[in-house]
């Protein structure tokens, strides 16, 4: 009885708020009163008096008043911030920081404000109640659910309390999830993520599992965990399991690995979250696409990609996009981030409503011979040779090579195969074959003779993960770049070469 109530309660709950996302239909015009409210808001502050807010009218005079800044940028305000200032970036000290590794920064401090926090947990919210009213089941609710995320533990930098953001997402539970909720604190707050998913095994495995979370590369490491440990499809262990929710990177190169590992049907939401916000997730699970949160105390503009990093780079506004195109994202928020680029690229494919993919990184490129390759046209390349010529993907890195020891230079790609395709030769053109068509440059480049077709390494299996255990990065929300445009990373791959 109390699990039919359960369920028929969120059923409810999922169909009224469903009923109220207004920004759907809105969004263009609510974005801009969005930006003026944030702005009036922060009129006084120190970044606001020095960017002259006051006189700031329209979002031409916010984007001559506010220029594009990055971590650098705005790390003199959050240094101020970490010592305890308010009405610094936003009116009060912040609630939380969010606390992310930096390659040229250091670790990176993001302040998440009492205004912003709800909008971090309203947005996983938000998912699964699209998810609950599309499907009309709520079974889920009365399983466990587990969420692959980082230690809750937290610390505190001049009384603001310090982690990272899923550890600190993990104190915001709607407490009618809790009971549900694995694993245990102890658990969790293991450092070691190795030790701590055999631990989230040992507590998992005999339970009635029906919700996981996780970004799927530490989603696999545990079901092959599992799988090794019982000799059984995960679907054989959680019979119940139904839904999974990812987030962090793309999950279409995963999904032939995570299919195999289930051994039969869960569905999927993809979502895409981080330290800044949460922007969107997946409400259409019959195609590709994230829904945007346009009404979550962020401001959106975006950059076209081929503009990024110039001085003239217009910055388009949500009714200003066009479909199809990849841009440069930029965020103002009610955690005291202004036209803050947060690193990230998409692309628009429907405006009714608003739909992105996430198509790659500003710093995750190869560009060694002005090719400019990024994320997504490798990732659809892939797809692309996979349908043709079957075969299992566990990871792969993309880098140049740019003084061969024979012969042009080439892409080099770092692939560890589950299940290697019949034909390597066929399948190595074919990848090359389907990065053309992708990406014109790259085309050019193999017409003209200037490079020579791309070349595969195979790796070890688990090479990936050795590699992220090596730079301390494994688990949590760590994540290894699938385009480099030196060989930092292809050098420590190539020692777990077959």
């Amino acid at each position: 009885m109390v699990n039919f109530l359960k369920k028929n309660i969120a059923l409810l709950w999922a169909k009224k708020h469903v009923r109220k996302a207004e920004f759907k239909t809105n969004a263009e015009q609510n974005q801009e009163k969005l930006l003026f409210s944030l702005v009036n808001t922060a009129k006084k502050t120190l970044f606001g008096r020095e960017h002259d807010f006051e006189n700031i009218r329209s979002v031409k005079d916010f984007q001559e008043k506010v220029p594009i800044s990055d971590y650098e940028d705005l790390k003199p305000y959050i240094e101020r911030v970490k010592r305890g200032q308010a009405n610094i970036l936003w009116t009060d000290v912040p609630e939380y920081f969010a606390k992310t590794s930096g390659t040229t920064s250091g670790s990176k401090y993001i302040p998440i404000s009492k205004e912003g926090m709800p909008f971090q947990v309203k947005g996983a919210q938000s998912a699964l109640f699209h998810y609950i009213a599309k499907k009309n089941n709520a079974d889920f609710v009365n399983g466990k659910m587990i969420f692959l995320q980082g230690s809750p533990e937290l610390e505190e930098v001049f009384g603001i309390k310090t982690g990272r953001l899923s550890g600190i997402v993990a104190h915001h539970i709607p407490k009618y999830l809790q009971k549900n909720r694995l694993p245990s604190w102890e658990t969790n707050i293991i450092e070691d993520w190795e030790t701590k998913v055999d631990k989230i095994v040992e507590e998992t495995e005999k339970e009635n599992m029906t919700l996981i979370s996780g970004i799927p590369p530490w989603l696999i490491m545990y079901f092959e965990k599992l799988v090794e440990k019982h000799g059984k499809k995960i679907k054989f262990i959680f019979p119940n399991l139904q839904l999974i929710v990812t987030g962090g990177v793309n999950y279409e190169p995963y999904r032939d690995k995570m299919e195999e590992l289930l051994g039969g049907n869960v569905d999927i939401i993809q979502t895409f979250p981080a330290s800044e916000g949460f922007f969107a997730f997946q409400d259409d699970y019959t195609k590709e696409g994230l829904l945007l949160l346009t009404d979550h105390g962020i401001f959106y503009e975006f950059v076209p990609l081929e503009e990024y990093g110039k001085p003239d780079a217009r910055r388009l506004t949500l009714s200003e996009i066009e479909l199809n195109k990849d841009y440069a994202l930029i965020l103002t928020t009610n955690s005291g981030l202004w036209a803050y680029s947060i690193g990230d690229v998409v692309r628009f494919i429907d405006k009714n409503p608003h739909r992105i993919l996430v198509s790659g990184r500003t710093k995750h490129f190869t560009s060694a011979f002005g090719e400019h390759v990024i994320a997504f046209e490798v990732e659809e390349a892939m797809k692309a040779t996979v349908e043709k010529y079957p075969a299992q993907i566990t990871e792969f890195h993309l880098a140049p090579q740019v003084n061969p020891e024979d012969g042009l230079p080439y892409h080099e790609w770092f692939i560890e195969f589950e299940k290697e395709p019949e034909n390597l030769q066929l399948f190595r053109n074919e990848l090359d074959n389907q990065l053309r068509k992708r990406n014109t440059y790259y085309d050019d480049l193999i017409s003209g003779n200037i490079l020579q077709k791309l070349q595969i390494t195979y790796l070890k299996k688990n090479a990936f993960q050795e590699y992220a255990k090596s730079q301390g990065k494994l688990g949590g929300q760590n994540k290894i770049p699938r385009l480099a445009n030196d060989r930092k990373i292809a050098d420590l791959l190539k020692i777990n070469k077959l």
